[in-house]
C-alpha cells in the first residue's frame, strides 16, 4: 500500500474515533524517517489507547501491519508504518514535545481532502 493510502486510512480511523487536532506533514524531503507524520490529540489516556487500537485494526484489515509500536502505556503512542508514522498524543504530551513545531519545515497536508464523514472539524479544534 502506498504511503498516501496508509495516511488516508489512518487519518480516517482517527477521525471516526473522535481524535482532535488531526494533522499531517509530508517530511520525505527532509528526512529518511518516513514520508509522512500523522499527529492527533486524544482527550484521555483511555482515548489514546482506543485511537491506537482503531488505527491498528483499520490498517490491519487493509493488510498493513506496523513495524513497531512504542508507548502503549504512556500519553504518546507512536505507530511506525515505515512510510507513515502515526503520533497519538494526550493534550499535555503534544504541547510538551512540540512535534508540530519541530517538523514545521515539512509540507502541511490538507486534511479536508483526506478526511471523510462529518467529523472534519476535529482538525480545527484547539
Amino acid at each position: 500500500m502506498e504511503a498516501f493510502e496508509i495516511l488516508t486510512k489512518a487519518a480516517n480511523a482517527l477521525n471516526e474515533k473522535k481524535a482532535k487536532e488531526i494533522n499531517a506533514v509530508k517530511i520525505g524531503d527532509l528526512t529518511v524517517l518516513a514520508e509522512y507524520f500523522l499527529m492527533c490529540t486524544a482527550t484521555s489516556s483511555t482515548h489514546v489507547r482506543a485511537l491506537c487500537d482503531e488505527v491498528e485494526e483499520k490498517l490491519e484489515e487493509a493488510g498493513v501491519k506496523p513495524h513497531h509500536i512504542e508507548g502503549r502505556t504512556t500519553g504518546w503512542i507512536v505507530l511506525d508504518y515505515g512510510s507513515v508514522i502515526v503520533h497519538i498524543f494526550s493534550r499535555n504530551d503534544r504541547e510538551f514535545y512540540g512535534l508540530d513545531k519541530m517538523w514545521s519545515d515539512g509540507e502541511a497536508v490538507d486534511m479536508s481532502e483526506i478526511l471523510t464523514g462529518s467529523e472534519e472539524e476535529n482538525t480545527d479544534e484547539n
